[in-house]
């Protein structure tokens, strides 16, 4: 019954009106979620993905770093839901670790609440740290994937199958990769290429299916 012919009743709703919008919502519920463009595009180099890499500040992070009196360690703050995330993608087979240029006790302790398979932390040479974990995995270039905001950030970049930056990364890093996320560093950047990973990989609507059961 379209909505113009559902009766007027005191305060103008009606059972017709509110079952048509439980309906409605019910269908907007169903309908996947938009993704743009390049998102669609990056699918194809995902699928090969079988090892995600990330830089820490400004990715992992908002890059703020924060100093305490009391303390001679760096605070610093962690979105959970890119720990669900990559949780999920660890899960679904895919591997994670991290390349920073930074010794952080915090950034080895996140890296361990998540067991992280690779873990290189105070290697300005990330291209070198990069090598190393092609060395010890076997993996190529093809099945390996890299997020990253800055400068620093590039020779990996260059060489991975599938390129990731926050949408707070630098343009000189965001015009170089693959997709660049419509999140920030810290805010669910992370998240949105697990996604993009596990939607390449064919998984997203199953683990999506576990949790509206």
């Amino acid at each position: 019954m379209p909505e113009s012919s559902c009766p007027t009743v005191g305060n103008g709703y009606s059972d017709c009106n509110l079952t048509q919008a439980l309906r409605q919502r019910a269908m907007e519920r169903e309908k996947p979620v938009e993704r743009s463009r390049m998102w669609q595009a990056t699918l194809v180099r995902a699928k090969r993905v079988e090892l995600l890499l990330l830089d820490v500040d400004g990715v992992l992070t908002d890059g703020t770093l924060l100093y305490s009196a009391e303390s001679s360690g760096e605070l610093k703050g962690f979105n959970t839901q890119d720990g669900l995330g990559l949780r999920l993608l660890q899960d679904a087979g895919v591997a994670v670790g991290i390349i920073t240029a930074r010794l952080s006790e915090a950034v080895a302790r996140r890296a361990t609440d998540l067991g992280f398979a690779h873990v290189h932390v105070g290697r300005d040479d990330k291209a070198t740290a990069y090598s190393e974990v092609l060395t010890k995995t076997g993996l190529s270039s093809q099945q390996t994937a890299y997020m990253g905001d800055d400068l620093l950030d590039l020779p990996v970049l260059m060489k991975v199958g599938c390129s990731f930056a926050p949408a707070n990364g630098v343009a000189e890093v965001r015009q170089r990769v693959d997709y660049t996320t419509t999140r920030a560093g810290g805010h669910g950047a992370v998240r949105e290429v697990c996604e993009l990973l596990l939607e390449a990989r064919g998984q997203w609507s199953e683990i999506l299916a576990r949790f509206t059961r």
